[in-house]
């Protein structure tokens, strides 16, 4: 068996479903194999100190646009002055803005770009992230996108989605490009991809587009997402539930029937408070969600035009603030059913099992130990170290974390 490694003295536990005092981690081969009072942890070969420190399993950040160029100030800017999105985007701005830019860019500057992005995710505890394409709007130029996602997945677990369904180009014919979409893009960027996303709404593609679309996808063997009910309701939600798909992102403006059909198919509802509040639009009904059961995740949606918020644990406290989330709830999103959302069971929580990725927080200076200050203080919060199945990642683990075998009195 492989080495092991013991992580302890932690104040608090976060474990994907509640807070735990006075438990250890033994991880193994990347895995958590044990889980348990400390006073009763088995021998290690090393021992990290997690001392006075909030433990998490490494963040999820499960909807993403991080794969671009280029600058949307004017389409900020002109909603400022009452142009709402969907005008924006009917008109030939928002999206199109954005993949004029980047169609514009380099591969090599497309990707230095991600990796500088990429380093604040990782700083704030995130060990993986959901990046889709949709930037690119043609063949080569998705199956570029998708290929600088998986570039950097050394350095940030990446799950990556087609979204070829972003928008349709200007001066195109709709039957055209959704054919393109199914027929020409889905062949060459399904190898480069773990699912397949459809923007279904006002301005965008229809219901009966998005299922064509979805279905192909399942086709090639991809998992399915759909950002559903934004801007307009579709009965895109319930469509997406009836194929099977891991989650219905947005849904400010999802029916009771909807939210019946996520909860038959156990669809992820995946909040993004970072959009809802750039587009001033109404918060998705979050009661009803919770009273029919329907899991609900958190993301940043980060991208250039309607949700430049670059901060998980702001949206995670703004999920609360605007949403109705409970803070409990609120960390849950954010870990294990972010994680769901992806189709990965065996992250976003610490349990025996799990894969071993952890994230060590401070508490605000002066505040409790307690992971839920942590969603009370809005943003900016840097993990002390992060480890991403088992090994560390992101801050460097000091000399004093880390040592040969078990520090005297500790793990047995």
């Amino acid at each position: 068996m492989g080495a092991s490694t013991l992580v302890g003295g932690a104040a608090q536990i976060w474990d994907g479903w509640r807070l735990r005092q006075g438990d250890a981690l033994l991880i193994r081969e990347g895995r958590i194999v044990w889980i348990g009072p400390q006073s009763q942890a088995p021998t290690a070969d090393k021992y990290i100190d997690a001392s006075d420190g909030i433990l998490m399993p490494g963040l999820v950040d499960c909807h993403t646009h991080l794969v671009h160029a280029g600058s949307r100030l004017g389409d900020f800017l002109r909603r400022l002055e009452g142009r709402t999105y969907a005008e924006l985007l009917e008109g030939g701005g928002g999206i199109h803005v954005t993949v004029a830019a980047t169609n514009a860019t380099s591969e090599v500057e497309l990707r230095a770009l991600l990796l500088r992005r990429l380093e604040r995710w990782s700083a704030s505890g995130i060990t993986t992230v959901e990046i889709k394409s949709g930037y690119g709007l043609g063949v080569e130029e998705e199956e570029r996108l998708l290929r600088v996602a998986r570039s950097v997945d050394s350095t940030m677990r990446v799950v990556s989605t087609f979204l070829g369904g972003h928008a349709l180009p200007p001066h195109r014919e709709r039957s055209d490009y959704v054919r393109e979409v199914i027929e020409e893009q889905l062949p060459v960027c399904a190898p480069l991809s773990d699912a397949i996303d459809v923007y279904c709404d006002r301005g965008a593609f229809t219901l009966e587009e998005a299922e064509r679309i979805l279905t192909a996808g399942r086709s090639y063997g991809l998992k399915l997402r759909i950002h559903a009910e934004q801007v307009s309701y579709t009965g895109a939600a319930a469509m997406a539930a009836r194929l099977g798909a891991l989650s219905a992102d947005h849904l400010e403006r999802v029916d009771a029937a909807g939210i019946a059909a996520m909860a038959k198919a156990g669809t992820v509802a995946v909040l993004l408070p970072g959009a809802m509040l750039h587009l001033r639009d109404p918060a998705p009904p979050v009661a009803a969600l919770r009273a029919a059961g329907v899991p609900m995740a958190v993301a940043t949606d980060f991208n250039p035009g309607s949700s430049p918020v670059a901060d998980l644990w702001s949206c995670a406290t703004l999920a609360c603030l605007t949403m109705g989330l409970q803070v409990e709830e609120a960390l849950a999103g954010i870990t294990r059913v972010a994680a769901d959302a992806l189709g990965l069971p065996d992250l976003g929580r610490l349990s025996v099992g799990s894969r071993a990725d952890l994230a060590l927080f401070d508490a605000p200076p002066g505040d409790r130990l307690d992971a839920r200050v942590l969603i009370q203080h809005m943003g900016g919060h840097q993990a002390r170290w992060v480890l991403r199945e088992g090994q560390p990642v992101s801050l460097p683990l000091s000399s004093k974390s880390v040592s040969d075998g078990c520090q005297s009195g500790e793990g047995g």
